[in-house]
């Protein structure tokens, strides 16, 4: 069977799912905020444990209405339902691990076991109904270690919720497999093209909620020159993040799905991957403002450290994807979170500024090598 057949009509992103995009990044701000509010081990344990929730109800939920239609009256109401339970959840974040549990978790749950039963009984294959089957298996796995985790102490709760979301992240990494059952995916239809539009879409929201961290950060400390530069800075070092992904080799992206006999695996390994980008971002948000809060001249710290390893999960996250996708495109990217790895090491004794200077430094190097590379491959072709 020609590849091609493998997938339905190729459909446009409509408005409803940008609409349930934005209730989504709510939850950058609040990640950030948790993570600066509670900055220790224990801290940064509970932010990714929340952001694993997160991400985990945004990529099913999207995966979902690329595969029963988002145009279905159905599917339709199930998103404006996610959205709904959405915005509690990311709004519950901040109280999830201290006298509020209930807010950040309930909606979750529910924003998970609703849509997953509605497509178990509806996917358009017997292949995929029993996929989504084993998606409720999981999600009856994790479930007792949230709802025992929210009603325990603050202190206690991390470590069942740390169970819960690594039961949840094992289960997305490997689609979901039980014993002598795992999705076969090959040749199943899927619009792979729309749903990698709808994680570019994503992407660039994200990146604008980070835009947008800074200008409120911005607001919030002296207008005096040192600032002011730092922050352009962080907002140089956005500019190049965004030109990484989104100069040529995107396109390298989209031309594997056209053609790939596979496009539910395709898709898979970017929903992975946005695991990542999203905690690039969070500690990126979180460091600038920790940057600028110790002051230009003062030592970064751990300010530093986020600051620098925010971008170098970003492009790691990137680097495997392109890995996995097109095989090409992935050693700058790599080798551009290892220096920033490096960096972030020596950050934490820099200045504040120089800190922010050897971030934009190494992304701008980045950036100009791919787009020489981007260059050399027109010419050539």
């Amino acid at each position: 069977m020609p590849a091609r057949n493998a997938r339905w009509t190729r459909r446009e992103v409509s408005p409803l799912e940008l609409f349930f995009d934005l209730v989504f990044v709510l939850a950058i701000g609040q990640l950030a905020h948790h993570l600066l509010a509670r900055l220790s081990w224990t801290g940064a344990a509970e932010t990714l444990v929340a952001l694993v929730a997160v991400c985990g109800v945004w990529a099913f939920t999207s995966f979902e209405a690329t595969m029963l239609d988002v145009e279905r009256g159905s599917t339709r109401a199930t998103i404006v339902a996610v959205m709904a339970l959405g915005l509690f959840m990311n709004a519950g974040i901040s109280g999830a691990f201290e006298e509020h549990p209930w807010l950040f978790v309930v909606p979750m749950m529910l924003a998970l076991a609703g849509p997953g039963a509605y497509a178990a009984a509806t996917a358009p294959t017997p292949e995929l109904r029993g996929h989504f089957t084993r998606v409720l298996g999981w999600l009856a796995a994790s479930a007792p270690f949230w709802i025992v985790g929210a009603a325990l102490r603050p202190e206690s709760r991390i470590w069942l919720w740390a169970a819960a979301a690594l039961i949840d992240l094992t289960g997305t990494w490997t689609a979901h497999p039980v014993p002598g059952r795992a999705l076969r995916s090959a040749r199943l239809p899927f619009d792979a093209e729309h749903m990698i539009e709808r994680m570019r879409l994503f992407l660039i929201i994200l990146l604008g909620e980070t835009v947008l961290a800074l200008g409120r950060v911005l607001t919030e400390h002296a207008p005096d020159a040192p600032s002011l530069l730092m922050v352009l800075g962080g907002f140089a070092a956005l500019v190049c993040l965004w030109a990484i992904y989104f100069g040529r080799t995107e396109q390298q992206v989209v031309s594997h799905a056209s053609a790939t006999e596979n496009p539910i695996r395709s898709v898979h390994a970017g929903l992975n991957a946005i695991y990542g980008v999203v905690a690039g971002l969070v500690a990126f948000a979180a460091g600038i403002e920790l940057a600028l809060a110790h002051g230009p001249g003062h030592p970064a710290g751990t300010g530093g450290v986020l600051l620098l390893g925010g971008p170098m999960l970003y492009l790691l996250a990137q680097a495997w994807y392109f890995r996995v996708e097109t095989g090409t495109g992935w050693l700058p990217r790599a080798g551009g979170g290892i220096v920033l790895g490096a960096g972030a090491v020596a950050a934490y004794w820099l200045p504040a500024w120089a800190a922010v200077a050897v971030l934009v430094v190494i992304l701008l190097a980045l950036t100009a090598y791919l787009a020489c590379g981007w260059t050399r491959a027109s010419a050539r072709s």
